[in-house]
């Protein structure tokens, strides 16, 4: 009995394969809407086939190490340097031989859903993650640059087992480790793209927090980066304990607002 197009549809969801048998008798259907099923299973063949192989070219990095006795290589990523409020957190990841979620990238260049599909992965498959935060106040005493060192350093403590070798996204920690920098590494390295989802994922998370306790900054929505409704609230309601002082567009609203109270009590 021949299929009809829907049962064949069905069917092709659910076929890897290009050497599959049942591939080679739908070819033989003369049927036009067979074919375009038939077109757009290959297209998706191919984007699954060029997926897993920049995957597998994004553990040439580790495999190198592999290859030398590495056994624990921990990839290193940071997220929060430019809002103007809440942390700068990094995440230390060590991953598997085994590990399969081809579609770990740079966080930037997935969706919020994919990411947190992908966030969940990386937890259950993970050898270790470690988690370092610093505070805006830390922020503001040492700079932005000294403190994202230190959120890295504390996320690769916070790693057990302790790895034997890092792979850091686009920075050099002052650690007794062995090291590779390497500039947008998130999209180089699944480890530091691993890396990258958890920060990324783990703060939005501080963030939505912060936007329950401190209302009217739109955090759960900026991640505490400076858009237009997160500045408005700046001008509306003044700093939060979490914003950064140091950064000029939080300095020019406390200034203001100084200058107000001053004139007022004047």
């Amino acid at each position: 009995m021949t299929k009809t197009i829907q049962e064949i549809k069905q069917m092709l969801a659910n076929i890897s394969n290009q050497d599959d048998p049942q591939i080679a008798l739908l070819y033989a259907d003369p049927r036009k809407g067979v074919h375009q099923l038939l077109n757009s299973w290959e297209k998706k063949m191919t984007s699954q086939i060029n997926k897993k192989n920049n995957f597998l070219k994004r553990f040439s990095y580790e495999r190198e190490l592999w290859s030398k006795n590495y056994q624990f290589i921990a990839g290193v990523d940071e997220v929060g340097r430019g809002p103007l409020a809440g942390p700068v957190l990094a995440a230390a990841v060590i991953l598997p031989k085994t590990f399969d979620a081809i579609d770990v990238i740079d966080s930037k260049q997935l969706s919020v859903k994919k990411r947190n599909e992908l966030y969940q992965t990386i937890i259950e498959q993970a050898i270790s993650i470690g988690i370092g935060e610093v505070d805006a106040e830390m922020i503001d005493e040492v700079n932005i640059y000294q403190a994202t060192k230190i959120a890295m350093t504390k996320a690769i403590n916070n790693l057990a087992p302790q790895p034997d070798t890092l792979l850091i996204d686009a920075m050099t920690l002052s650690l007794d480790i062995p090291q590779q920098s390497l500039i947008k590494g998130d999209a180089l390295s699944n480890s530091i793209g691993a890396a990258s989802i958890i920060a990324k994922v783990t703060r939005d998370k501080i963030m939505a927090d912060y936007d329950i306790v401190y209302p009217g900054y739109d955090f759960k929505q900026n991640s505490g980066y400076g858009t237009s409704k997160h500045l408005a609230g700046l001008k509306k309601k003044g700093l939060t304990p979490i914003h950064r002082r140091s950064f000029k567009p939080v300095q020019d609203i406390l200034q203001h607002h100084n200058t107000i109270k001053r004139e007022t009590n004047d």
